[in-house]
């Protein structure tokens, strides 16, 4: 028998499971004492008035050049900085902060680099370990997704749950206050947890320790198809009410789809069209995708926002033959 360390792969999951987002973006931020959501000048170009904020968004940071509208998660930073692909971003921060999982030799100072200073407490915590003891649905709680053109079978099939208790690393989670009343639970391969509050304020409406590349429904793809990529279960399964061939990322950045999902997609697909947000952030997260991977972009009609940017929302307010006949002109699929 062969004995001696589990060597990792070097991925965006390996690496934020060592370090956060937050270290990342403080270890290469030029600027010194910048805080969250406030605006500094952008290290990515000469500025002379601030124009480029971090911010936390679902429980993930980002930032944002105003004057660029170009942005992106830690890793996509760090690529934009330096001018160099995610895998010599991933090599570069593993060395940088000694995480040693690609190189054991190089474990260590990390530790030291991040105990300088305290995690900001908005960005919340990461649970490894998320423990949930389901119930049966209430009416209201199908209500809310029959709103979305969902059935109990639709949730079954998806392993959607309703919770009865929850608990983060071993400890009770209380959902006593009225906006934890109606929460869902998404179950991943693996024994990986997404829970949502759907009525939680918009950066603590997620708990999550599913594994950021993982990728959902890529047994629905076909060679002789095309694809459509969204960033959310729940545009995912709306979307496939109107057409099968369809995936979804954990969610709308770059490190979320991995080169390995991307060759699979590649393979499995006639053309491939990645679905997000029609907002700023969205379209901006998409072009990222777009352009790194050569997919095609296909996003909810502009006439919508404010009130709607995503899938989901949309077939709430129109229905569903709305976005079919937008899949159809975006030639998505075919005219009957």
């Amino acid at each position: 028998m062969i004995k001696g360390p589990i060597k990792l792969a070097l991925t965006p999951e390996t690496i934020l499971n060592k370090i956060s987002e937050y270290d990342i973006f403080r270890f290469y931020v030029p600027e010194k004492g910048w805080k969250l959501n406030e605006a500094i000048c952008s290290p990515l170009r000469a500025d002379e008035n601030p124009s480029f904020r971090i911010t936390n968004k679902g429980g993930n940071m980002h930032y944002f050049d105003f004057s660029t509208c170009e942005g992106g998660d830690c890793f996509n930073f760090v690529k934009a900085l330096y001018g160099i692909s995610l895998d010599e971003v991933l090599r570069k921060i593993d060395d940088d902060f000694k995480l040693g999982i690609s190189c054991r030799e190089n474990e260590g100072d990390y530790k030291a680099i991040v105990s300088q200073y305290k995690q900001p407490e908005s960005i919340g915590k990461r649970y490894s370990i998320i423990q949930v003891v389901t119930r049966k649905f209430t009416e209201e709680e199908l209500e809310y997704w029959l709103a979305y053109h969902q059935t109990l079978e639709d949730l079954r099939t998806d392993h959607i749950y309703a919770i009865k208790e929850l608990y983060l690393n071993k400890k009770r989670f209380s959902l006593e206050d009225e906006k934890y009343r109606i929460r869902f639970g998404y179950l991943y391969d693996g024994g990986y947890w997404k829970i949502y509050f759907p009525f939680q304020t918009k950066k603590n409406k997620w708990l999550s320790n599913v594994p950021l590349t993982t990728a959902y429904g890529l047994e629905n793809l076909s060679a002789d198809k095309n694809t459509l990529i969204t960033k959310s279960l729940k545009d995912y399964k709306v979307c496939r009410k109107v057409y099968n061939n369809v995936c979804h990322l954990q969610n709308e950045s770059l490190a979320a789809i991995s080169e390995e999902t991307a060759s699979y997609i590649k393979e499995h697909s006639k053309e491939i069209y990645y679905g997000g947000d029609s907002d700023s952030a969205g379209k901006t997260a998409s072009y990222a995708i777009t352009q790194a991977f050569g997919f095609k972009h296909i996003n909810p009609p502009d006439r919508l926002l404010p009130d709607i940017k995503d899938w989901a929302s949309w077939s709430k307010k129109e229905g569903l033959e709305v976005i079919k006949e937008h899949f159809k002109i975006k030639k998505l699929i075919k005219y009957d």
